[in-house]
């Protein structure tokens, strides 16, 4: 695998609480020109990031319902059409994992769809949902649950992790939703990746996306490694 395609699979990540516009400017100068999938970052953030990746192939994403999911449907259809008309071209939504594990899957899959149709009204279909999972509090049933109900309800891609919750990916949780989507669903590992090694496991164990924020020290890692 070359710089350029790992790149395609990486989305640079910056969630962190504390970074505001001054830093964030910095880091996004850094990561606009390495070819990343998209600058994934703070809602607050997305103005900022369609302006430095003016001109580039990297796509503007964000969060929804970030990080427990437990927000009201209609607050997150709404915040979601809001970063889309903010210039998001992916919105990764964290999926009502409480709802979830109590197998209240009308509820869910009702939670997601509201999304999912909110954001192709602002976007004329072409922007797409990426539904968070947050693994780390759910057994390989409700994985799978949750995997079916997203799909079903039009996502795009189904995710392992927000990064805050109590464990980020694992290669057994890749393996499990690759299984669970087919081939043609996108599967998002995210949550603990800051190494080559642990990036490539990831992808072989069936990720099509990767969330990091160590997106350029991964890359360096493998220009360096030959």
């Amino acid at each position: 695998m070359d710089r350029v395609t790992l790149a395609r699979a990486i989305d640079q990540t910056l969630l962190k609480p504390a970074v505001g516009y001054q830093k964030a400017a910095e880091w996004m100068q850094a990561a606009a020109p390495q070819g990343f999938a998209s600058l994934c970052v703070s809602p607050f953030l997305v103005p900022l990031a369609t302006q430095h990746l003016a001109g580039t192939t990297t796509l503007t994403c964000s969060v929804c319902g970030f990080p427990l999911g437990y927000n009201n449907t209609e607050s997150k259809a709404e915040e979601a059409h809001h970063l889309v008309q903010l210039g998001c071209d992916e919105v990764d939504m964290v999926l009502n994992f409480a709802a979830l594990i109590e197998g209240e899957d009308r509820f869910v899959s009702d939670d997601i769809k509201a999304v999912v149709d909110s954001v192709a009204e602002a976007s004329g279909g072409s922007a797409i949902v990426k539904v968070i999972l947050e693994t780390g509090y759910l057994d390989h049933a409700q994985i799978e649950r949750g995997c079916r109900l997203a799909v079903g309800a039009g996502a795009r891609f189904v995710k392992t992790s927000t990064g805050f919750g109590p464990r980020g990916a694992s290669v057994e949780d890749v393996r499990l939703m690759r299984a669970t989507v087919g081939p043609d669903i996108g599967v998002k590992a995210a949550g603990g990746i800051r190494d080559l090694e642990t990036a490539l496991a990831m992808l072989e164990a069936g990720a099509s996306r990767l969330g990091t924020s160590s997106g350029i020290e991964i890359l360096d890692a493998l220009e360096a490694r030959g």
